[in-house]
């Protein structure tokens, strides 16, 4: 599977054969096909195995959480780019957008296995912010859409035109910044000594551990 997830990322679904994933893995094709029957069922245990369990991670995170919602959702945007986006996996998405169409059934299954799930685990921690007063109120399927967009352009910007950014944009400096004001318009406008004190601006290292 780590042989099936360079050639994914590096030649797209369409252009990787099973006979190139044999070949970089150091096995012959017929021992491929004890395991997996087909490519699309290679593509989805390369998911299962790499992406589904940190959602899954990130959905018991949510279910044991005692404190700010603003903390929590933190972790999870850091621990996910440190486990995804940091990683071969990153390349994932940029693959999606681009063969979804062309390949519906893989299409399908990385909407129902990682997009619907990704989307109720943030929807899941707006919610709870909403419940305790620590956000102001939003309609949370639209909020988490609009706060894992810009998550998904800095995937696809550092597999595009990173290339071409003599600057080069910095992660953690990128995603501190969207953290930032993601809290900032999230927390509850005209409050008064009666409320829940507002969620707070958190710095976080790579792997979503305060500083």
């Amino acid at each position: 599977m780590a042989a099936a997830l360079d050639l994914f990322v590096e030649r797209g679904f369409a252009a990787t054969r099973l006979d190139d994933v044999a070949a970089r893995a150091g096995v012959s094709k017929g021992t491929l096909y004890l395991y997996f029957s087909s490519k699309e069922d290679l593509f989805k245990a390369v998911i299962r195995s790499g992406i589904v369990p940190l959602i899954e991670r990130g959905e018991r995170q949510l279910e044991a959480h005692k404190g700010r919602a603003g903390d929590l959702l933190g972790q999870i945007m850091f621990g996910w780019w440190s486990s995804v986006g940091d990683t071969k996996l990153g390349g994932i998405p940029k693959l999606m957008f681009s063969e979804c169409r062309n390949f519906p059934e893989i299409g399908k299954f990385y909407y129902d296995e990682v997009i619907t799930r990704s989307f109720r685990l943030v929807e899941g921690v707006l919610e709870q912010g909403m419940r305790t007063g620590e956000f102001r109120q939003v309609d949370a399927s639209y909020g988490a859409r609009l706060l894992l967009a810009p998550m998904v352009y800095l995937l696809l910007w550092r597999h595009s035109f990173d290339i071409c950014d003599s600057k080069h944009v910095d992660p953690e400096k990128y995603m501190q910044q969207h953290l930032d004001m993601v809290i900032c318009g999230l927390t509850p406008r005209g409050r008064d000594k009666r409320s829940p004190e507002p969620a707070r601006i958190i710095n976080l290292d790579k792997k979503g551990r305060s500083r």
